[in-house]
């Protein structure tokens, strides 16, 4: 038997979907949240700082403050074949937060970014089976997407 947990961190992050057939290829953006749900064994050694937990939900927040918040929080995430934004994007000082991605920034596509991001940096010292089962990414209070490995 195993028990999940889910941390989440929030992004205001802009993009379009250049192909899109309605107003979502006009630029815009969202405040994101991006969920990670991990699941794993309740760490029982005894005295040990995470015993009953199967990682410290503070741990997470680091893992998803450093690999998502703050590469794409107010950031412009731009898909590296939208020729219009690439060009009109280089015309701007190099402080501008652009991140230039190999695919159209949807939310299902983030979701799949975001899990890669957060995967190699769940570690465990106890061999409590730590295991990233899903990236949840809200990209408006109505419309989520996940991705599942």
């Amino acid at each position: 038997m195993t028990t999940s947990i889910r941390r989440y961190v929030e992004t205001d992050t802009g993009h379009r979907v250049p192909n899109h057939k309605s107003k979502c290829s006009h630029m815009h953006g969202h405040r994101y949240r991006f969920e990670a749900e991990i699941e794993g064994d309740v760490v029982d050694f005894e005295g040990a700082s995470e015993e009953g937990m199967i990682i410290d939900f503070s741990d997470v927040s680091t893992i998803l403050k450093e690999h998502i918040h703050d590469i794409i929080d107010h950031a412009f995430v731009i898909y590296e074949r939208d020729d219009l934004l690439v060009n009109l994007f280089k015309q701007l000082p190099e402080n501008h937060r652009i991140v230039i991605v190999p695919f159209i920034p949807t939310a299902e596509n983030l979701a799949k970014w975001a899990f890669e991001q957060v995967k190699p940096h769940l570690k465990t010292t106890y061999g409590n089976n730590l295991k990233l089962v899903a990236m949840h990414v809200r990209e408006t209070p109505k419309s989520w997407a996940c991705w599942k490995e």
